[in-house]
């Protein structure tokens, strides 16, 4: 594994892979044991060799050894001592599944409210951003000292962008060669060049005949990603410096807007069009806030415990409730929405980062979580599919089909991700790792 420890390249080697597992030791550790790790770690920094390769391009060596995919995806089995969150990465999965399939079925039936099997599966989406902020605490809130905000972006621009290309990509295919939209897609080129563009970068754009008014019409679920990408610019930028006090104080301040918009409107339906963009941020504030919170707090919280499998027909009996009715000015349902955002789902994090399973149960997380945001990502443009095709066809004939671009999604999206998102992950990483090298010894 190593060079011969006696040169000056293997003494390189071990003080970097030295430095690797002081990391791992870091973030799998709290309380005391984290400070010893911590203190450990500031002691190899101090120690008395001074490698020819200066330190700041070691430590760039070592993090990009450092299996950051793992803690900012969750997914990846456990290594060595590393915390993971198997259940956090199943339920993300489960969600996912649940919002293809609220996807495809919600399109057979043109989203009519009482024929919706999962009316609140779009839900998925705050519970998504709530996923984010504890993970993007849980992998970056304590190495800000080693890193800079430039590094940060990157990283998360390696993790994201990507699928966020596939999706685009996809989203172009299925607009200009739809074999079932007949004239309804008569776009002029300039008018879809600029939506491909604007989706390359997960941007909104004009929107596109036969696209049902979203803001990412090659795309539609890509307005999710643009808001992540806020999220993470907020947190590099903001959130990290907040006290926990303060962090909190936003919390309750997002949450309340998030409260008055959903008891507005009756619902959180918004966010995912050019009419109602201003929800998107709406939705993104208090889960995403929340998240973090949680991972800040993880110390304090009850260290309650439940399994992959309770957790997700928990959620999966959320976003299968009833559409609500309204009476004079209360909104039941937007009432029901924001119990669920604003507290089911903080919940169901809190509870599910403490628990593992057993070895089926945790490959089974481990395979949902790997999956679960290329399926989100690229589903899409199969359903734009099979919008066109069912508006031809005989309603019965739609469910052996629909059934069967479900599978063909679940499918497409292992593909992606062993095929697309990881190999142009890896790529990229090693791009980045050698701009780091040459940064620091330049």
């Amino acid at each position: 594994m190593f060079s011969n420890p006696n040169t000056t390249v293997g003494r390189k080697e071990r003080w970097a892979h030295r430095y690797a597992e002081l990391l791992d030791a870091i973030h799998a550790t709290t309380g005391e044991a984290h400070e010893r790790a911590k203190q450990a770690m500031r002691d190899h920094k101090e120690t008395q060799f001074h490698p020819e390769t200066s330190r700041a391009a070691l430590i760039a060596q070592a993090k990009l050894g450092y299996d950051t995919s793992v803690k900012e995806a969750g997914s990846g089995p456990v290594r060595g001592d590393k915390a993971h969150f198997e259940v956090l990465d199943g339920l993300r999965g489960t969600a996912a599944l649940l919002v293809v399939a609220f996807h495809i079925q919600g399109i057979t039936v043109m989203f009519d409210a009482p024929r919706l099997l999962l009316p609140h599966a779009y839900l998925a989406v705050d519970f998504f951003f709530a996923l984010s902020g504890f993970v993007i605490g849980y992998a970056y809130d304590d190495r800000w000292d080693e890193m800079t905000t430039q590094q940060f972006l990157v990283r998360r621009l390696i993790r994201l962008h990507p699928l966020v290309v596939l999706g685009a990509l996809l989203g172009l295919v299925s607009y200009i060669g739809d074999p079932f939209a007949g004239g309804r897609q008569n776009a002029s080129i300039l008018l879809v060049a600029f939506a491909f563009i604007a989706a390359l970068l997960a941007l909104p754009s004009a929107p596109l005949p036969n696209r049902l008014g979203d803001s990412h019409p090659l795309n539609a679920p890509a307005w999710t990603l643009l808001q992540e990408y806020v999220g993470n610019l907020a947190y590099a930028l903001v959130l990290r410096r907040l006290s926990t006090r303060t962090l909190a104080a936003a919390a309750v301040g997002a949450g309340l807007v998030s409260a008055v918009t959903a008891l507005s409107l009756g619902s959180y339906d918004t966010g995912w069009g050019l009419s109602n963009f201003w929800g998107a941020p709406v939705r993104l504030a208090y889960p995403f806030i929340t998240g973090l919170l949680i991972f800040r707090l993880r110390d304090r919280l009850p260290q309650w415990e439940l399994g992959f499998v309770p957790l997700s027909i928990v959620l999966g009996l959320a976003f299968a409730a009833p559409v609500l009715p309204a009476y004079g000015a209360l909104k039941l349902n937007g009432l029901y929405q924001a119990l669920c955002v604003l507290i089911l789902f903080p919940v169901i994090i809190a509870v599910g980062r403490h628990s593992s399973g057993a070895p089926v149960t945790q490959r089974l997380c481990q395979a949902a979580g790997q999956i679960s945001y290329p399926l989100y990502i690229t589903h899409y443009p199969f359903v734009y599919l099979y919008m066109n095709w069912i508006a031809k066809s005989e309603t019965a004939a739609a469910v052996p089909v629909a059934f069967a671009l479900y599978v063909f999604t679940i499918l497409f999206a292992v593909a992606a991700y062993r095929w697309w998102d990881l190999p142009l992950r890896s790529a990229l990483q090693r791009r980045a790792a050698s701009r780091m090298r040459n940064q620091a010894n330049g």
